[in-house]
Parts: C-alpha cells; sequence; structure tokens
C-alpha cells in the first residue's frame, strides 16, 4: 500500500482554509446581525447590516451545499 503523502497534505491545507473562511464569513454574519439591533436600539436604519448579514449566511450555505455535491459527485 502506497500513500500518496502531497496529495494528503493538500487536501488537509484546502480544508482547513476553507473551515476558517466559513468560519470567518458565519462570523461576519453574525456581526452583521448584532450591528442591525445596535442600528434598531439607536433608532437607525439596519438595512445594510441585515442585508450583510443575509449575503453572509447565504455564501455559507452555498458553499456548504457545494461540498456535499463535490461528496455525492
Amino acid at each position: 500500500m502506497h500513500i500518496d503523502w502531497a496529495a494528503l497534505g493538500s487536501v488537509f491545507g484546502v480544508s482547513l482554509v476553507v473551515t476558517v473562511a466559513l468560519v470567518g464569513l458565519f462570523t461576519l454574519g453574525i456581526v452583521g446581525l448584532s450591528k442591525r439591533e445596535t442600528a434598531n436600539a439607536s433608532g437607525g436604519s439596519a438595512a445594510l447590516a441585515t442585508t450583510a448579514a443575509y449575503a453572509c449566511f447565504a455564501a455559507c450555505a452555498a458553499a456548504v451545499g457545494y461540498g456535499i455535491y463535490l461528496i455525492m459527485a
């Protein structure tokens, strides 16, 4: 049995980068929702913060969906 260590390292590196990116994107969505709450409390408009938060969550869902597609294909 031969293990291709370069391919295994490549898969590990890509999965690590994608995981960190997804966590960062989800965190930006949560920050957007907290800015929405802050804007609502101070009487300001929260449309931009809400739109950005929903866009971040949609991008996370799309990335997870694409990952599932890659696994199933």
